[in-house]
């Protein structure tokens, strides 16, 4: 068997989707595993940009089944939006090519609601959230109060359900954010619709992917967000509300640790940040414009201008660490042609202590200043390379660098969006 985790390495929007779409092609099983629509995946191919919000990145690969795990929370519009994109394209013309599993819990319109009032509620403390409703759906979900997807197909208990909610919910939106009541008979009806358009697609998903490894077939597992984004492991709170690391694709997909074989990290060539928060390494001047310019960098999901700054090799060695990558891929190799010189952070300064380890907390994070390593440009344009020795001599002294201060072999680099525009130096599934 070969089972592969592919996880964000920085702070999400590492391009995972693209990376995910190419290992794809050899994958039989794709398999989301935490976190909701609030992670946006952009995949290019031939040209031609496809943006899926829940649907797995394997999805263009016509040979993949693509399963949404029971770590997942699901606003059943939006999935159901999706994949009816998705079927007009011609993309999913089999549907059993996409399972969902039935313990995944549902997004609300309480949710949606609620996590739109508490951010602006927090006003100057606001965290960013992307106001999809993932925080209060997760919230629920520890709570043992939430719905799973296998209850829209059972009118009868969500109808109680729906009951036990509304009250509470209602009391906090109204009383204390002053915003309007959700009326839970009409939320009721639609839930039940959702239900039967989504029951031809929920399944055990666990059992598929026990089947799969069992017939040594290639399954490989899609993070969302980014390792520093994690609940536990992030810059709590600015973090999102799910395990976005590599361990928790046992969890959110219900595999034994023993069965993963590989875990592949995913980095830019620089930084980048959406939302608030420390960002050491964060460029406000001219070289934070040319990345964020040259990268186009605005979110797939929100649309908002991501914060631009240098390779931080802190956090990517801690993410190295909490991960337990085998390997790394870096995207965006391209967006650095044209530069001259360009710095690394190779340690951090805290209160005047030099430090090459993550810090516990977040305001050590917010106090460090990056000890950077000014590493050679190069003028050449990249995109059209496909072997690493056809690299510019200084590409290749960048990548080099980067993996002996972080001790993880790259052994994928992207030049440019496309499928096509990526370099392998070492095949990692």
């Amino acid at each position: 068997m070969t089972a592969l985790v592919a996880v964000g390495a920085q702070w999400g929007d590492e391009g995972k989707g693209k990376i995910v779409d190419w290992l794809a092609l050899s994958a039989d099983l794709v398999v989301r595993f935490h976190g909701g629509n609030n992670a946006g995946h952009t995949l290019i191919v031939d040209g031609r940009k496809t943006v899926l919000h829940l649907v797995p990145s394997g999805i263009l690969q016509p040979g993949t089944v693509n399963l949404i795990g029971p770590g997942v929370v699901v606003d059943p519009r939006v999935l159901l939006q999706e994949l009816d994109e998705i079927q007009a394209q011609g993309v999913l013309r089999d549907p059993s090519r996409v399972r969902v599993s039935g313990r995944a819990h549902v997004i609300l319109d309480w949710h949606i609601a609620l996590d739109k009032a508490r951010d602006e509620a927090r006003r100057e403390s606001a965290i960013g959230t992307t106001g999809r409703g993932i925080g209060p759906a997760y919230e629920d979900k520890v709570a043992r109060r939430g719905v799973r997807v296998a209850d829209l197909l059972d009118p009868a208990g969500l109808h109680k359900a729906i009951d036990r909610l509304a009250k509470e919910k209602n009391f906090e939106l109204v009383e204390l954010h002053h915003w309007p009541a959700i009326d839970p008979d009409a939320l009721f009806d639609e839930l039940v619709e959702l239900g039967r358009r989504l029951e031809p697609f929920v399944d055990h998903t666990g059992r598929i992917i026990d089947r799969a490894l069992r017939e040594n077939k290639k399954v490989l597992f899609e993070g969302a967000q980014g390792t520093f984004l994690d609940i536990d492991h992030g810059t709590y709170p600015y973090v999102t509300s799910s395990n976005c690391v590599a361990g928790a694709a046992c969890t959110g997909a219900g595999v034994g640790p023993t069965r993963i074989d590989f875990v592949l990290g995913i980095t830019k060539a620089y930084t980048t940040r959406v939302g608030g928060g420390p960002f050491p390494t964060e460029d406000e001047g001219a070289g934070g414009r040319w990345l964020g310019e040259k990268g186009m960098e605005f979110g797939a999901t929100t649309g908002r201008k991501r914060r631009c700054g240098w390779l931080d090799l802190v956090v990517l060695r801690e993410a190295a660490i909490v991960n337990g990558f085998t390997s790394l891929a870096m995207n965006k190799l391209d967006i650095l042609s044209g530069l001259a010189e360009i710095p690394v952070a190779s340690a951090w300064k805290i209160d005047g202590k030099l430090t090459h380890e993550f810090p516990m907390t977040l305001e050590e994070v917010a106090r460090a200043e990056p000890i950077y390593e000014v590493l050679p440009g190069w003028r050449e344009d990249v995109s059209g390379v496909r072997s690493y020795d056809a690299l510019p001599a200084n590409a290749r002294r960048y990548v080099e660098r980067i993996e002996s201060l972080v001790s993880v072999p790259i052994d994928v680099i992207s030049v440019g969006p496309d499928r096509d525009q990526t370099i392998t130096r070492r095949t990692v599934f």
